[in-house]
């Protein structure tokens, strides 16, 4: 059977947290899944285990190259998809055994999504498996969608990429990459272009991923390089939001003229 969804993992030093992530993809219920492990430039013993791993699970294929960033590394990955679904995954952190399975379920249960979502846990040296939002599933409009995107509180949403599933058609027509030279919010940028050029997304808050706050991150840690990149990143994000809710507005405004059209056309057919 081909393999129906494809895990991108970004790997860069981060030698103490990858053999935990790779053994928890490795062990998914839903067996049908390749695994793409980028190793950006390590200079530690990443890349080796990702080699060791290689020999262990033929799902698996190592991509090794100069370091170019997060981005960088994630539009590697997606280059190199051939599923018609993928996700990714954060090196450092790990997953549910049903993470995969929850994807590709979600896919086949709601056919006319390009995009579904499944809830996370929070973990760190000091707290252990914090479910964040509350139980809750459905389909959602694009504006209920990008306000789940953008929130910045107890969502079970929010920007980022590893607790997504993606079509890899979608990001083929759109010719789809991650912005490079950004601190952060990269991932926030590309789920809110991914949405704005598609119809339908699903979610379900159901935790399968383990977001793992490491204390040296440097998301958590104040840099001054994040305040132009904040600014720019927000400026991306909103005026992509605006922009595909005034598009989606004229839409509906043209198909209710249409609507209107055709039953003016019946009517008068009836009336001769």
């Amino acid at each position: 059977m081909d393999e129906l969804i494809s895990v991108i993992v970004p790997i860069y030093n981060i030698e103490m947290f990858v053999e935990r992530c790779i053994k928890s993809i490795v062990e998914q219920s839903y067996k049908n899944l390749e695994i793409i492990l980028i190793d950006d430039g390590s200079t530690d013993s990443s890349g080796d285990i990702c080699e060791k791993w290689k020999k262990f699970d033929s799902r698996i294929s190592v991509i090794n190259k100069k370091n170019g960033g997060l981005s960088d590394a994630r539009n590697v990955g997606m280059a190199n998809v051939d599923t018609p679904y993928f996700t990714f995954h954060d090196g450092d952190d790990w997953v549910e055994p049903g993470y995969t399975a929850y994807f590709v379920r979600a896919f086949h249960d709601h056919p006319n999504v390009a995009m579904v979502s499944c809830g996370y846990f929070i973990d760190s040296l000091h707290r252990h498996n914090k479910v964040v939002g509350s139980p809750n599933d459905g389909v959602l409009s694009k504006l209920r969608t990008y306000g789940k995107m953008t929130n910045i509180f107890n969502s079970p949403v929010k920007g980022y990429t590893w607790n997504k599933g993606y079509k890899t058609a979608v990001v083929r027509k759109y010719h789809m990459t991650f912005v490079e030279g950004l601190a952060f919010m990269e991932d926030q940028i590309f789920n809110v272009h991914y949405i704005a050029n598609t119809n339908g997304f699903y979610y379900n808050a159901v935790p399968l991923y383990h977001y793992w706050q490491r204390e040296d991150s440097m998301v958590h840690h104040f840099n001054l390089k994040m305040v132009p990149d904040n600014v720019k990143a927000n400026w991306y994000v909103w005026k992509t939001i605006f922009a595909s809710l005034i598009e989606q507005r004229k839409e509906h405004k043209q198909d209710h003229t249409n609507q209107n059209l055709i039953s003016e056309g019946n009517n008068n057919e009836r009336k001769g």
